[in-house]
């Protein structure tokens, strides 16, 4: 990996986000362009890189979904790429980034699934993970038939439904993703849950002790596709 920029102090959130956007291999010069924009060279204090992967007949959309928290915000870039051409060679990327003052956010929701529950050890980690976020106030309703339970009755019961507070969802399989981006999603999440209630995280780092500057102003690969 390359190092950070000239003159860029070292430090380890900063070589790991750079490290996690190189890894990704989803155009890393024009994210971290994006994410160091949207930071405005405030300090980085945790992140989370989430690329995410779907495949529509005989075209794979990729996007990825950078959280950054800071001492007094919560950053959030998100980029797109959108194929032109059949055969992939006129592309365009969607960029949209998002600040949002860490005293805002009202809730920090995570969710998780463990195989074997009757197995549970205390060691075991999740091997999924949702992580919701909410601050603007805005609502996701979730409607379906409702039912009574009797397999053979066919009568109208209804529609039941939840209300869910939410502005970003990211879901984080240790299948699809590996473990340790369940782990990290948890710390992120730690980290943030601190942040918004003037807590100490005494976890990879601690907030309100030592103070990490944005990462490394440029990549020196080139971006490349996967």
């Amino acid at each position: 990996m390359n190092s950070l920029g000239a003159g860029t102090p070292a430090n380890t959130q900063g070589r790991d986000l750079e490290s996690a956007l190189q890894r990704s291999g989803f155009y890393p010069r024009l994210v971290t362009d994006v994410v160091n924009d949207a930071l405005d060279g405030q300090e980085s204090l945790s992140h989370l890189v989430h690329l995410e992967t779907h495949f529509d007949r005989t075209e794979v959309q990729r996007h990825i979904t950078v959280l950054v928290l800071t001492a007094e915000m919560l950053v959030i870039a998100h980029v797109d790429d959108h194929q032109l051409d059949e055969s992939g060679e006129q592309m365009v990327a969607q960029v949209s980034t998002e600040s949002v003052p860490v005293s805002q956010i009202k809730s920090v929701v995570l969710s998780y699934i463990y195989a074997q529950p009757q197995d549970y050890k205390p060691s075991d980690p999740a091997r999924e993970l949702t992580l919701s976020i909410a601050w603007s106030g805005g609502q996701r309703v979730e409607m379906g038939p409702a039912s009574c339970g009797d397999p053979e009755c066919d009568a109208d019961h209804g529609y039941s439904g939840t209300i869910a507070q939410e502005d970003i969802a990211l879901r984080i399989s240790a299948e699809a993703e590996g473990l340790q981006a369940v782990i990290d999603a948890k710390a992120f999440a730690r980290a943030l849950r601190a942040a918004n209630t003037g807590t100490i995280y005494h976890g990879h780092s601690e907030l309100g002790a030592t103070k990490f500057p944005a990462f490394g102003a440029r990549l020196g690969r080139s971006h490349h596709r996967r």
